[in-house]
């Protein structure tokens, strides 16, 4: 049974990021595996996503989930780099032997911290996706301030990249600090600095709702960095999350909302455009180039331990960790693999139409609205017709319908992760909750 989207609004919890389904705590193991020559045999391969995933960070953050390892052994980064350029040979005899041409419309290079790597790792990451076909298209990879040098801005300019993340998260010491974030300023001044001279687009990302933080203060970061020179600024919400820093701690005083807000109208005021939630762009920011891509409608093809593939019909990667101990295994084991397993999903979903079609809506919803006639074409029926819930979402005023389109509106905007938790099956909320945290 659907929870009342009502009793979510009126509690205020943040219940998980909506920005992919179904979750990685929904994959299992697959028996038997699937190849996946035959899988992507039968996708439309002519706009694809190639993700990279590089695990490794200089610390670990309180309110950090994410698959990485913090300060690896001497010569592991090494190690991953050569088993990642492994699994690429594989993947590309993959692609090729499939019915017509595969071709890669994005790059992204996350992590963890993907310039942890030196420059001579970093350069070879960028030449294994050159070697796929994803060379000359729209490239975002992610850096902290303390790790970005010369020698790796010169790989990031040499490789023509597009986008480069910042992950900042305030510029008050007091506010980093208290989520266990050590973080110079003058590193964050740097580096900023020199990417918002040397890429399209500089992107920084700060969070909201940290202990002590005002709307006073989540200004004032938001001012510096736009000082620096960034054109886009990605807003999150602080989430606090089992086997995390903050998770193993008291609670603090939640006022994410106004927060939100406050940032929110700090930055339209100053002629900034909101495109989603979270996602905030300068006046003329330079718009993606080369083919479209829509995660809703195409493949992503993901290299490493931590990277998701998603398919029309399955998604996969490997095992899902937060602690640790956990992560430093995974990483090993998936390091330790033959080509013939990097030849096969062994970890996944399946997804059967209703999650297609829930999948679809979200995404949809989150990026620029539904299109009514395009989800008939795709589904057979009306939207309503299929998650009559969304009613609901129209009655409380989150969702506007006509009969072309759903669109969210600002106040869906505000609530998109709460939409995002409520939209989930019945079998992906099962799945989330019988997931064995590690």
């Amino acid at each position: 049974m659907t929870e009342s989207l009502r009793a979510l609004l009126a509690s205020g919890e943040y219940l998980s990021y909506a920005y992919a389904y179904p979750h990685k705590t929904t994959y299992r193991t697959l028996a038997p595996p699937v190849g996946l020559r035959e899988l992507w045999a039968e996708e439309d391969r002519g706009a694809l996503f190639l993700y990279v995933h590089v695990p490794f960070c200089e610390q670990r953050c309180g309110f950090c989930n994410l698959y990485t390892q913090v300060r690896p052994k001497s010569g592991v980064e090494a190690r991953y780099v050569e088993a990642v350029e492994r699994q690429a040979a594989v993947l590309s005899n993959v692609l090729s032997d499939t019915t017509g041409p595969a071709r890669f419309a994005r790059l992204a290079i996350g992590g963890g911290t993907p310039t942890f790597l030196g420059a001579a790792l970093l350069e070879r990451v960028f030449a294994l996706a050159r070697r796929l076909g994803a060379a000359d298209v729209p490239t975002s990879i992610e850096v902290s301030p303390g790790t970005l040098d010369d020698d790796q801005l010169g790989v990031l300019v040499a490789n023509r990249v597009t986008r480069v993340s910042v992950g900042v998260q305030s510029i008050l010491p007091n506010e980093t600090a208290s989520v266990q974030r050590g973080q110079a300023l003058s590193d964050v001044e740097r580096v900023v600095r020199r990417l918002a001279a040397a890429v399209p687009v500089c992107n920084v990302d700060l969070i909201y709702g940290l202990p002590g933080q005002t709307a006073e203060t989540l200004r004032r970061s938001i001012d510096h960095v736009l000082n620096l020179g960034a054109n886009e600024l990605y807003l999150y919400p602080l989430y606090v999350r089992p086997l995390t820093g903050l998770g193993r701690r008291d609670g603090w005083d939640d006022h994410r909302l106004a927060l939100y807000r406050a940032g929110r109208e700090h930055l339209l005021a100053l002629g900034w455009a909101q495109g989603s939630m979270r996602m905030f762009q300068a006046p003329g920011s330079p718009e993606p180039r080369g083919a479209v891509y829509r995660c809703q409608d195409d493949g992503m093809v993901g290299l490493g331990a931590g990277a998701r593939s998603y398919t029309r019909s399955l998604h996969y990667a490997s095992p899902y960790a937060v602690s640790q101990g956990a992560i430093r295994a995974g990483i090993e084991a998936w390091m330790g693999q033959s080509d013939a397993e990097f030849s096969q999903a062994r970890h996944g979903i399946r997804l059967g139409d209703e999650e297609r079609r829930r999948r679809y809506v979200l995404l949809s919803l989150l990026e620029a609205g539904l299109d009514r006639a395009a989800y008939v074409a795709r589904f057979g029926a009306d939207v309503m017709a299929h998650l009559p819930e969304l009613a609901e979402a129209v009655d409380v005023g989150l969702i506007v319908a006509d009969e072309a389109s759903l669109d969210l509106t600002e106040a869906g905007l505000e609530r998109s992760d709460v939409l995002g938790h409520w939209l989930q099956s019945a079998a992906v909320r099962a799945a989330r909750a019988g997931w064995e945290a590690a």
